[in-house]
């Protein structure tokens, strides 16, 4: 009877096969999110975003530009900030910052469009429009005019930070996407092992 339960132990492995593929969740999955350097995107978002709060709480403080429209302004660049400092936190891997890293970037986005439609409107307004009823000199003038054109090319500078920003947002909230999985089923990998045959007694 021993030499009866050896065979059926033999026929039962024998029914194993040789290679077999199974699929896996990829253990490295969350590194892809290191692919998008979240330090650098995130330290720029932060400076990037101080320049701009500066810029606009000098302006409304120097009169340059109006107050009802700079403050929102500041307060969605501030959210843009918080965005930047999520990002820098969330390069630990962590999932619930990974999570709270794609929820900020898409406010980020959203307050970079915001902003972008501000600044847009604002480079028409014509500061110097005084002069042209009041009598005012020739050389004060000259100056506001000056002054105005420098105001122009502040203005182009913030758009182009905007139009960066909101690229700055989108790549982060992209890749923190890939590995939180929110927007697609988590990716297995192929995993191919091979049974070895018994050696021959």
């Amino acid at each position: 009877m021993p030499e009866a339960a050896d065979v059926e132990k033999e026929a039962g492995s024998s029914d194993l096969p040789l290679v077999s593929v199974t699929f896996q969740k990829n253990a490295h999955r969350k590194l892809k999110y290191l692919e998008g350097e979240p330090k650098v995107l995130g330290i720029t978002q932060i400076g990037l975003s101080v320049f701009q709060a500066s810029c606009m709480t000098s302006f409304i403080a120097n009169s340059v530009y109006r107050s009802e429209i700079a403050t929102p302004f500041v307060i969605s660049t501030i959210l843009i900030f918080i965005g930047g400092c999520v990002a820098l936190a969330s390069k630990n891997l962590h999932p619930p910052t990974l999570k709270a890293c794609v929820g900020m970037e898409i406010v980020a986005a959203l307050a970079s469009v915001f902003n972008l439609l501000l600044t847009l409107g604002a480079i028409d307004e014509f500061y110097c429009y005084s002069f042209e009823f009041d009598n005012i000199t020739a050389n004060a003038a000259g100056t506001c005019q000056k002054v105005e054109a420098a105001r122009l090319h502040v203005f182009t500078d913030l758009v182009v930070m905007q139009v960066t920003l909101l690229s700055i947002s989108v790549t982060l909230m992209v890749y923190a996407c890939k590995v939180v999985n929110c927007c697609s089923p988590a990716t297995k990998v192929p995993v191919i092992s091979i049974e070895a045959s018994p050696a021959p007694h």
